[in-house]
């Protein structure tokens, strides 16, 4: 959609400057589709226009999520929203694997790639490493590889055209630490460092900087920290966020708006007794501390990242990671599967393995987009309801 609406209706950038906005972004850790609404502002408009995107980009689908997170926590165990939520539940499962397969085709170019998305599969299963642990580990691998190898295919390197409004860089580093520094004072003032609030404020500022790959590559890092970790939520309820993710508008990394909103409001509530404020806190934390590191890697990072494209003890170690990432999103689809497929009685959900199906044959072979197979799953949950 930005490249139809910036690129071919109105020509603001050229093929080239939007394709090598869309390559940098992709190199970076966090939200890749927010990352890339603000590089294109700077592009046109420098930190200003950067700043303007970003933020613009996030408040629809912040207010829409935080609306939500109140519906569900008042109303969720309605009949007909329990039943909808049952039927978008295998869509997603479907959605995971198809993402899986697509970015795979894309990445994985040889059996050694292969290897590291296996054992970073194995690792989270079996062994419960860390997330960013994982990452580290397989960029570290990628680089010792890279200095005694040049096997792996590397991208093209595409060079940019210099759009972007000369700024201070000291100044940029000084008002984004503040922004994140003043908040963290002001929780840690209020509740102290092991209220939720202050763990969520550090928990997702972590998690912007060592999440490479996209929403799906982030969510495994999210539920091994909010349900087994912190205990926010549990497992029902993030499958239940990826779904609200999935079917409602805006970046799917907005789920952790609903992760803040339930985490928060199960605390002791310092703003009245309903948990729409408590809750509405938590969200604006988590998202405040999720998106902010991006605006640094964009308007800080950029020249330092151009000058490292090409260069292969840089590129291979990229590709080591979206090969890890791509593992931790099958372990993602199976940890889902397992929950969407198996009964509490540990039989077979006949019902959501036929809709994971229908779902991944409509992705995959019928070209229907997400929102499509989403709707359809919700129309089948809400059926479901009226006939019982």
């Amino acid at each position: 959609m930005m490249h139809d609406e910036i690129v071919v209706r109105k020509k603001w950038l050229s093929e080239e400057s939007f394709k090598h906005a869309l390559n940098y972004c992709m190199v970076l850790p966090g939200p890749e589709a927010q990352q890339l609404a603000t590089y294109l502002g700077w592009l046109l408009h420098g930190t200003k226009g950067g700043v303007i995107a970003g933020i613009l980009f996030l408040l629809p689908s912040f207010f829409l999520l935080t609306a939500l997170s109140y519906i569900y926590l008042s109303y969720g165990d309605q009949i007909w929203l329990s039943s909808i939520f049952e039927a978008i539940k295998p869509a997603v499962l479907a959605i995971i694997l198809i993402t899986a397969y697509r970015m795979g085709k894309k990445t994985i170019h040889s059996k050694l790639l292969a290897l590291v998305m296996v054992l970073s599969l194995l690792a989270h299963m079996v062994f419960a490493i860390p997330f960013p642990l994982i990452i580290f580990i397989s960029a570290l691998v990628g680089y010792v590889y890279s200095r005694k190898s040049s096997a792996l295919i590397v991208p093209e390197n595409t060079s940019a055209q210099g759009h972007g409004m000369p700024d201070s860089a000291w100044h940029i580093l000084l008002v984004i630490g503040l922004l994140w520094l003043i908040p963290v004072i002001a929780l840690i003032t209020l509740g102290g460092w092991q209220n939720p609030l202050t763990q969520m404020s550090w928990f997702f500022t972590k998690m912007a900087f060592v999440t490479f790959g996209g929403a799906y590559a982030v969510l495994p890092y999210i539920y091994q920290a909010a349900v087994e970790h912190f205990q926010w939520l549990t497992p029902t309820q993030m499958l239940d966020a990826l779904a609200l993710g999935e079917s409602t508008p805006g970046p799917l990394i907005m789920i952790v708006a609903f992760v803040g909103y339930l985490g928060a409001s199960a605390q002791d509530y310092w703003l009245g007794d309903s948990h729409l404020l408590m809750g509405s806190l938590g969200a604006l934390v988590a998202t405040w501390f999720t998106f902010l590191p991006s605006f640094l890697f964009i308007l800080l990072g950029a020249p330092w990242v151009e000058k490292t494209k090409g260069q292969l003890k840089v590129q291979i170690p990229l590709q080591f990671i979206s090969a890890a990432v791509i593992g931790m999103i099958l372990q993602l689809a199976v940890f889902f599967g397992f929950h969407v497929l198996v009964t509490e009685s540990f039989t077979l959900n006949i019902s959501g393995l036929v809709i994971a199906l229908a779902s991944a044959v409509a992705l995959g072979k019928a070209g229907w987009s997400i929102l499509q197979v989403i709707g359809a799953a919700a129309t089948v949950g809400l059926v479901t309801a009226w006939i019982a």
